[in-house]
């Protein structure tokens, strides 16, 4: 239970001005959002981006798509991080390699990363 302040006898204490609210990720995160998705990283290729290993992202599978954006792209069953980036008109993904490939008829972007929560630090 938090303390609130209300609850005291004699004179209110001075140091409720200081109080905070509960810290809501999922409110924080704006995970009510129906295009919201928590996934779990696996593997670490993308430590250079601040991704590691076992952090939670927060996708938006309704996100717009932007040039430097990570992004969960799956194809032919795999899943897995990219960066994407623009040459001309077309979308091209950087694999954590910097293996670049044109975004193919049977890859989907699944969606967009927006934030990165870890647990351990």
């Amino acid at each position: 239970m938090a303390y609130n302040g209300g609850n005291t006898t004699g004179f209110p204490s001075p140091a409720t001005i200081y109080l905070e609210a509960v810290i809501d990720l999922a409110q924080i995160l704006d995970l009510r959002r129906p295009s919201r998705y928590p996934v779990r990283v696996v593997g670490g290729s993308y430590s250079a981006r601040g991704i590691a290993e076992r952090d939670i992202l927060v996708v938006d599978a309704a996100a717009d798509r932007a040039p430097d954006r990570v992004c969960v792209v799956m194809t032919a069953g795999e899943v897995f991080l990219a960066v994407l980036k623009r040459s001309g008109p077309f979308w091209i993904i950087v694999h954590s390699g910097g293996d670049e490939a044109p975004i193919a008829d049977d890859m989907e972007i699944w969606g967009i990363v927006t934030a990165i929560v870890r647990e351990a630090v």
